[in-house]
């Protein structure tokens, strides 16, 4: 069953045509790696997803549920979780605090005095932050940490919400080379063992050939192609608009 079902997605600016009738789905437990050239509509299509675009046509509907019109806070509330391509931790707060800040997010609970709630939800925060391997760094703060750290801290707060959906924006982005498949490995094994559907956008090929069940590609703000990895590193097209130019 599809957690999320993309249909007839479109926006444009002016008269450019940013997505261009776009549809896919995500099932639970699923990486789908969404693909193509810069300008190819990927970052307006997942800002579509998690409600910071309104599309000028089409629907996104996860689990059943209209998102379209929803905002970002709602939707995430739904359970739907999202990591940027910017890391955007709280540098002065420890990593501990940065996972505790999401828990009460999401259990409305902002409004305590931080004395009081420095010290809420303290265990879930810390299972969390074992989940991803950031365990014996809790109480660091994240102005110190290494850019790979960062990335694990951000994808602990992603799951602050128990998400069956996550929308993972370039999420190798500024990491060195050895420690890109380590993280992704890591979300993959998240979403297969709690069957999270995965969406995420990459520009590291080796990425996305090794990690991602199926694959989506843009081009010009239109779906040219999908499915499996082997079935679109084959197609002749993707290749001549995309691949092609990788290996230039």
């Amino acid at each position: 069953m599809s957690a999320l079902v993309v249909k007839n997605l479109s926006k444009a600016y002016g008269g450019v045509q940013a997505v261009d009738d776009v549809s896919f789905s995500v099932a639970a437990g699923e990486l789908l790696a969404m693909i193509g050239p810069n300008g190819a509509g990927k970052t307006t299509c997942f800002n579509m997803l998690n409600g910071q675009l309104a599309p000028d046509t089409g629907s996104v509907e996860f689990e059943g549920r209209r998102l379209t019109g929803l905002a970002p806070r709602a939707i995430w509330r739904l359970g739907v979780g999202r990591t940027f391509q910017i890391t955007a931790t709280f540098a002065s707060m420890t990593v501990r605090e940065n996972v505790q800040m999401a828990l009460l997010s999401h259990r409305r609970r902002l409004g305590a005095l931080f004395p009081v709630a420095a010290h809420q939800y303290r265990d879930e925060a810390d299972a969390l932050l074992g989940r991803v391997g950031m365990r014996d760094q809790a109480e660091r703060a994240c102005a110190v940490l290494a850019y790979g750290n960062l990335k694990r801290v951000e994808l602990a707060v992603a799951l602050a919400n128990t998400p069956r959906l996550l929308l993972m924006d370039e999420p190798t982005a500024g990491m060195a080379p050895g420690e890109r498949n380590e993280l992704m490995q890591l979300a993959a094994d998240l979403a297969r063992s709690s069957n999270i559907a995965v969406l995420f956008t990459e520009h590291d090929m080796d990425v996305v050939f090794t990690h991602a069940d199926r694959i989506i590609v843009l081009a010009q703000g239109r779906l040219i192609a999908q499915g499996t990895p082997a079935d679109v590193r084959a197609d002749p097209r993707v290749r001549e608009v995309y691949l092609g130019s990788l290996h230039a």
